[in-house]
């Protein structure tokens, strides 16, 4: 569970990175900033999905705040 929560923070990061790059390049030109964007939006739906899944199947468990 721990891999896939990281591939899915990776594509996130990689996904705003790149919305970064097409914004600097087609100076709002083209739409692919707006593209890129809306996948990291996708990607971060999906994780939070996944992790609601997962809690609820049982696969991870709250640990709550310890201090």
């Amino acid at each position: 569970m721990k891999i896939l929560v990281a591939i899915a923070f990776i594509l996130i990061i990689g996904s705003l990175a790149s919305a970064l790059v097409f914004l600097m390049k087609d100076r709002g030109k083209d739409s692919r900033t707006v593209k890129a964007l809306a996948l990291r939006v996708g990607f971060s739906i999906t994780l939070f999905i996944l992790i609601l899944l997962a809690n609820y199947f049982g696969l991870i468990q709250p640990t709550g705040i310890r201090g």
